[in-house]
């Protein structure tokens, strides 16, 4: 399938923004259309911190990824993926251990035809990609498991995706990915915490002709790793999880990287 194709064009949809292609634009990516960038450019004029939370997000999951490697974490789940960008999760992972394996997961097109780009694998390790939405756990883990050994630790990544549910159905989204997978697995979870700001960007955002993304309480974040162990520095806004630099800025997104028992 080529971008030229009818059908990929009659479900992409370039004359309505979409998430992904908005984060993309945050990003400062080139995998977008004009009613993204203008839908991108009204949160950021509600909220200028969004470009450095989106920023602060992608930072976060490299760091995340990079740690859990370093544990000895081989496998990855990334559900939600979104459009490819420097230092995916195979990459940093990979660049750890050449034979880490890597699913990813979004049911967006667009970021279907730009998944060659997340499967550029090292020769022994493997990556893998599902076209399936985040809520449908069973029929993605089955799928995610072709690829991925689950008697053995996975680390599944969920950043900056719950939104897109009611917070119930997130809380219970992530603790059923959980519930599937091992002991000494982790969940590396992060999402946009409710402050008068965020709720400012809450309503740009819904203001285009798109589903809404629903900003969180703290404990509707927290809730969804009940019964799981909590590494350090616990959970945090995300510049401050094991930060790269002294005294990083703070953005309202807060996440967490946690171990199932």
């Amino acid at each position: 399938m080529t971008v030229d194709d009818a059908e990929f064009r009659k479900k992409v949809r370039a004359d309505i923004p979409h998430s992904a292609r908005v984060w993309n634009a945050w990003l400062g990516g080139k995998d977008n259309y004009p009613v993204d960038r203008e839908l991108a450019d009204a949160v950021t004029a509600a909220y200028p911190q969004t470009a450095e939370l989106a920023q602060a997000s992608r930072a976060f999951q490299a760091r995340a990824v990079r740690h859990l490697a370093g544990l000895g974490v081989r496998q990855f789940l990334d559900v939600g993926t979104g459009l490819p960008v420097e230092n995916s999760t195979h990459e940093v992972a990979q660049n750890v251990a050449p034979d880490a394996r890597i699913v990813y997961v979004d049911n967006d097109p667009i970021v279907l035809v730009h998944a060659a780009a997340l499967l550029t694998s090292t020769p022994e390790g493997r990556t893998a990609y599902v076209d399936g939405d985040l809520s449908d756990t069973d029929a993605v883990v089955d799928e995610a498991a072709k690829t991925l050994d689950l008697s053995r630790p996975v680390a599944v990544l969920l950043l900056s995706t719950l939104g897109h549910l009611v917070p119930s159905d997130g809380i219970r989204v992530v603790q059923q990915y959980m519930a599937r997978m091992p002991s000494g697995s982790y969940l590396v979870l992060c999402d946009t915490v409710k402050t008068p700001q965020t709720l400012a960007a809450q309503e740009a955002y819904d203001s285009g002709d798109n589903p809404p993304y629903l900003v969180r309480e703290p404990e509707e974040i927290t809730r969804c790793a009940e019964g799981l162990e909590l590494l350090e520095p616990g959970f945090v806004s995300i510049p401050s999880w094991r930060p790269d630099e002294e005294n990083p800025a703070l953005v309202d997104q807060w996440g967490l990287v946690a171990r199932k028992p």
